[in-house]
Parts: C-alpha cells; sequence; structure tokens
C-alpha cells in the first residue's frame, strides 16, 4: 500500500491519431512578456485538437475579456470529454522521458499528488512543501481557471532528493506500453511516455517510502526530531497551491461530507529528480519598469549599500545597455535574491512600477531595452543546497530559481478529471 504523497490516477491523453506536435504547449507561466511567442503557438496549433484550448496563458491574466476566456475553456473541456478526443487510463503511472532542446534528457514520473499532505505556508512540515515563497494573491485569478473546470492539466513538475537513483533512474519500460512520442513545438525538444504497469507501481511505491522512512532521512541530512519532507516543488509552485486552495474550499462548501476519494483531492504532477544531469539551477532574473531608474537606483544602492567590495551576494544591474556588477553589504535574505526581492517589493508598493521575472540573462537585457526599464540579473543557486535550505530554513524568496531554460519547461500532455 502507498505510504507516501504519490500516487497512480486516471490519467487522460488524447485518443491515437491525434497531432501530438500540436497538442502538446509549453507551461502557461512562460513568455508572459512575449506575446510573440504566444501567437505562433495559436498559428502551429492551427485548429486541431490542443492543450491550447484547455489552459490560459498566463499573458492574458490580467487583460480584458479574462472572464470570457475562461468560461471558453470551460465550454472547450466539457467538448473533448463529450467527444471523442480522450481515452482515460485507470490508476495508472506514466513516465516520460524528455528530450530538451540541449539534447540532454529528463526522465520523471506523472502520477497524482495527494493535497491532504501539501501545506505552502510558511513553517510547513508536511510532506510536500513549497520551495519558494507562495504569493497568495496569486492564486485567486487561477482560482476562476479551476472553479467550474471539469478537468486540469497541470504543469507542476516536483522533486524528490535521490542520489542512489532509487525511483525514477530504475524504471523499466521494456514491457510497457509506449502511449506517444513526438517533437514539441518551439524549440521544446521531443518527448515519450510509457504506461507503467502495476508492479512497476509497487516497485515505485516502494522506494518512495524507503526515501520517507523518518530514520534514513535524519541520517541523510544529519537532522534529528525533523519531519520528513519527500517531495520539494521545482516548477507550478502556484499551481500546486490553487489546486490545494480550491480543495479546501471545497472541503468548506460540502462541510460534513466525506470527500476523502473527491478527484479535487489530488493534483496531477511529474516527479522528477533533483539529480537528474538535466535539471540545471539557473536565477531568475528581475526586470522593472515603469519606474524612475534613476531614484530607484539611488535608493536601491543606498539601501543595500551596494559597491565593488566583493562579498557572498551580489547583482548585476543592466540599463542603457550598460552592466555593473555591485555587492550587497546591507543583506536582508542568505540570497542575493532575496535581499533584492526585500527592496523591490517596498519600492514598488510605495512607488508604483511594474516587475516581471525572466528566465535567461539575453532575454532579460533585451526586454529591459524595449521597456525603458531595468534589468537586474542574479546568480545561479547550487541545487544540493534546495532541500537542506528549506528543512531548516523554509521557502526561498519568490522566483528564486529556475530549473533550466524556458524551452525546456513543461508541455501539458496528459490531463485529469477533477469533477465528482
Amino acid at each position: 500500500m502507498n505510504t507516501t504523497a504519490f500516487h497512480s490516477a486516471d490519467i487522460l491523453l488524447p485518443k491515437e491519431g491525434t497531432d501530438m506536435e500540436k497538442w502538446a504547449v509549453i507551461a502557461c507561466d512562460q513568455y508572459t512578456s512575449e506575446p510573440e511567442y504566444w501567437d505562433k503557438v495559436i498559428k502551429e496549433a492551427d485548429g486541431a485538437p490542443s492543450t491550447l484550448d484547455l489552459i490560459l496563458p498566463e499573458l492574458y491574466l490580467e487583460q480584458e475579456g479574462v472572464d470570457q476566456r475562461i468560461g471558453k475553456i470551460h465550454e472547450t473541456m466539457e467538448s473533448y470529454l463529450s467527444g471523442e478526443i480522450f481515452r482515460e487510463y485507470k490508476d495508472a503511472m506514466i513516465f516520460v522521458e524528455r528530450i530538451q532542446s540541449n539534447g540532454i534528457k529528463r526522465q520523471g514520473i506523472i502520477g497524482a499528488i495527494d493535497l491532504e499532505q501539501y501545506d505552502f505556508s510558511k513553517g510547513s512540515t508536511s510532506q510536500v512543501r513549497a520551495t519558494e515563497a507562495t504569493v497568495v494573491e496569486r492564486i485567486p485569478p487561477r482560482i476562476k481557471v479551476r472553479n467550474g473546470a471539469p478537468m486540469e492539466l497541470p504543469h507542476i513538475m516536483i522533486l524528490i532528493d535521490d542520489p542512489e537513483g532509487t525511483v525514477i533512474e530504475k524504471v523499466d519500460t521494456s514491457k510497457a506500453q509506449q502511449l506517444y512520442s513526438t517533437p514539441l513545438m518551439q524549440n521544446g525538444g521531443s518527448i515519450k511516455g510509457w504506461l507503467l504497469g502495476k508492479d512497476e507501481q509497487e516497485r515505485i511505491d516502494r522506494a518512495l517510502a524507503a526515501l520517507a522512512d523518518p530514520e534514513a532521512f535524519a541520517k541523510k541530512y544529519g537532522l534529528k526530531d525533523q519531519p520528513v519532507l519527500l517531495f520539494a516543488m521545482g516548477d507550478g509552485n502556484h499551481s500546486l497551491a490553487t489546486a490545494k486552495e480550491f480543495y479546501e474550499q471545497l472541503k468548506k462548501a460540502k462541510h460534513g461530507r466525506d470527500l476523502s476519494d473527491h478527484p479535487a483531492r489530488y493534483a496531477l504532477a511529474e516527479i522528477v529528480d533533483l539529480h537528474s544531469e538535466a535539471l540545471q539551477f539557473e536565477a531568475i532574473h528581475r526586470l522593472v519598469y515603469d519606474v524612475d531608474r534613476d531614484d530607484l537606483l539611488e535608493k536601491l544602492s543606498h539601501a543595500l549599500d551596494l559597491n565593488d567590495s566583493e562579498s557572498d551576494q551580489y547583482v548585476i544591474t543592466y540599463c542603457g545597455g550598460t552592466e555593473v556588477k555591485e555587492y550587497i553589504h546591507k543583506q536582508t535574505s542568505n540570497l542575493s535574491v532575496g535581499s533584492l526581492q526585500n527592496f523591490l517589493d517596498s519600492y514598488i508598493k510605495e512607488n508604483g512600477g511594474k516587475i516581471d521575472y525572466i528566465h535567461g540573462t539575453e532575454n532579460v537585457k533585451a526586454l529591459a531595452d524595449r521597456h525603458n526599464g531595468l534589468a537586474f540579473i542574479l546568480p545561479d543557486m547550487d541545487k544540493s543546497q534546495l532541500f537542506p535550505t528549506v528543512i531548516k530554513d523554509g521557502a526561498l524568496p519568490r522566483k528564486t530559481f529556475s530549473m533550466g531554460h524556458a524551452d525546456d519547461k513543461r508541455f501539458y500532455i496528459e490531463a485529469r478529471r477533477i469533477t465528482g
């Protein structure tokens, strides 16, 4: 019997004959400042069945007509479910093998996360935890998408700390049914998926349970009396938080009813080993615009005591074609990103302006030029510090790290019913 928060799920996939390259679309929280990317996706999908019709790219979240977009998404979900689009695989786990845009292979297992064992609040001791601060203000708009939706298409990637490769790397696909194999649009690489049999599922359950053993956990991290952290959020933090909040609201609305087997108790997710060669932690840079640049820079320098004398924290500021690297001497966080973010939050609250979170140094500089703004380029984080830091200190500052380039983020392929 499974004793961890990860379970098999009833998974929906498009039926054989579907053009999977047009079906699969990148995570909705990517390219939020680049509408031209999504314009190309619309052209590539070209009226074919596509997950593009079932998601709301966050580019549109604050645009006029968003409620109509959400309504159309729900209608299309119902249409797809009642039509000849999907086949449902009961009590399933799917092994996926993604070849990223850089040619490196990333493997994972898709199943369901039990939201009863997930808590994104600060100081959480649950088996599934957020790795970065969750911005609760970002949840209500996403609840609108989930509320009334008969199905979910998550872009959630959850990490396990398995240096011996006992869970994912041991998967044997020789007897598994291959469900799909397709290139991915817009430089996304390619992906294959296999349906795992019951014997393999049981082996995965046992391997995860061994990682969750309290004694092994304590020895691994040199800790005593610490609740086990087995699953740490990688990507899709706010997507999982939205699923959790929606489930909690459902419990309140149906007070007294047994929801232990309700589909909304679970969220579809992919688990990936932190030690995968494909997972390279990269900083997420800050783009700030619609501000008085000189005023912001002067106050930033004073607040963080920026100068060229070396310290263990730094930030590179890009403005008007010029880069300046300065070290932080008034640190308000254990990480450079935290010290910078604390200042930016305070400044924008008092003075106005906009902030966006951008993957890739060249991307953020190009966008700073386009928006007449400021780019703040941050150092990468050592991924080996993720689990120990979350265990000891709690969630990191929001948008601390990204796992790879934007093109290599999860693509929507699998889906799942969430209505009872």
